[in-house]
């Protein structure tokens, strides 16, 4: 026997869609989609799990991390300090643009983040321990760790 769908609740009368369309995006608080609605809205129903979420008041600055537990895409208020993963439950640190820096992986090249003025960042991906400088950039110092590490011979 089909079982009736239970329809959408209705959304407030005040509310009235932006004539422009200008949409904003969330992440759902049940299974963890990025969901786009209107700006404007108070909350917004997810079409796969229908789990209902609160969209921030507005002027709220929203920001993104992906948690180093579970590799979930995570949106926050910005300036806050730790964000928790309601996943894994992994706390994150949440660090502002220019609280962190980026460089290449000595090894294979891949982009890492760490947190401005540490000495040396480790690759997740290749282990290699690259050095890094006033200028962010690949050093002959990591090059010979590498090699060292590695028993290679660097030209």
């Amino acid at each position: 026997m089909p079982v009736p769908l239970a329809p959408y609740p209705t959304p407030p009368t005040s509310f009235t869609p932006p004539a422009n369309g200008t949409q904003s995006q969330l992440v759902c608080s049940g299974c963890r989609n990025l969901l786009l609605y209107p700006v404007g809205a108070t909350s917004v129903c997810c079409a796969v799990c229908n789990a209902v979420t609160a969209v921030p008041p507005p002027g709220t600055e929203m920001a993104q991390l992906v948690c180093g537990g579970c590799h979930t895409l995570l949106m926050y208020i910005r300036g806050a300090t730790s964000v928790q993963c309601s996943c894994c439950h992994t706390v994150n640190l949440a660090m502002e643009a220019n609280q962190v820096a980026h460089v290449n992986c000595g090894n294979c090249r891949m982009l890492l983040m760490y947190q401005y003025g540490a000495r040396s960042v480790k690759c997740a991906v290749c282990n290699f321990v690259t050095a890094v400088g006033v200028s962010n950039s690949l050093s002959i110092k990591s090059l010979s760790f590498y090699a060292a590490a590695n028993d290679e011979l660097v030209f």
